[in-house]
């Protein structure tokens, strides 16, 4: 049946097999969404989780789209989809006590390291010795918090999304501006506001969609090290939209 005059019965009807339909034609749009995201939790949960937590976000953008404003309902879906991905992300919670815990410990120490020698590339073998960590224990943190670290600003962005833009989707009018053009200014300005290879590296991971392994390679330095980076520049622009 034709798009069109699919959602326009269920427009009139709210009937539920006519509403399954929408859904069936849609799903793979929660796939491509899940399978995005997937690149950097699938480490913690399973692609088909990832489909069943956008699933929902397809529903809900099926219940609350409005062709009457100038937005498709693809662009709007991806980003109900996509927040309800991270919303469920979110709510797990994966990460131990003694995880956070020590990830603060480097947090601190690599701040610390920062400001007293002024090194431009603090070393795994430096942040152990002033942590009292071996290098394994930090390599193995930096990757189990890298994705935490994507979900809280991911988490941020959606947020503002959601309160800035779908709130009223007339006001905004073609879909390149759904995403609130404040939240724009402030995500744009906290990436060149970064150092320089905290900035290389968000722009090979999000833009590029490299993995921590490629990056290193490009870099000259180790995955841990690229994850270290990537932690301190989510940090940084994190503040920046606070």
């Amino acid at each position: 049946m034709d798009s069109n005059i699919l959602w326009q019965q269920y427009f009139n009807s709210k009937e539920v097999n006519l509403k399954n339909q929408l859904i069936e034609k849609y799903i793979e749009l929660v796939k491509i969404v899940a399978g995005r995201l997937y690149a950097t939790y699938g480490n913690h949960l399973d692609f088909d989780d990832l489909v069943s937590f956008g699933i929902f976000g397809l529903i809900d953008a099926i219940d609350k789209f409005d062709p009457e404003k100038n937005v498709k309902f693809e662009t709007y879906a991806q980003i109900r989809i996509r927040g309800a991905i991270i919303d469920q992300i979110r709510n797990m919670d994966w990460i131990p006590r003694s995880i956070r815990q020590k990830a603060k410990l480097i947090d601190d120490a690599i701040s610390k390291l920062e400001n007293s020698s002024k090194i431009e590339s603090i070393t795994d073998n430096m942040i152990a010795e002033e942590t009292g960590m071996t290098v394994r224990e930090i390599q193995n943190v930096m990757q189990q918090t890298s994705a935490y670290h994507v979900v809280s600003l991911e988490e941020k962005l959606i947020d503002a999304t959601e309160e800035n833009s779908l709130a009223d989707l007339k006001s905004e009018l073609p879909e390149e501006r759904l995403i609130n053009a404040e939240v724009k200014e402030l995500l744009i300005k906290g990436i060149k506001e970064l150092p320089d290879k905290e900035k290389q590296v968000i722009t090979l991971y999000y833009y590029e969609e490299l993995t921590y392994k490629e990056i290193g390679a490009i870099l000259g330095v180790s995955e841990s090290r690229v994850s270290q980076l990537h932690s301190k520049a989510i940090s940084r622009i994190k503040y920046q939209l606070l």
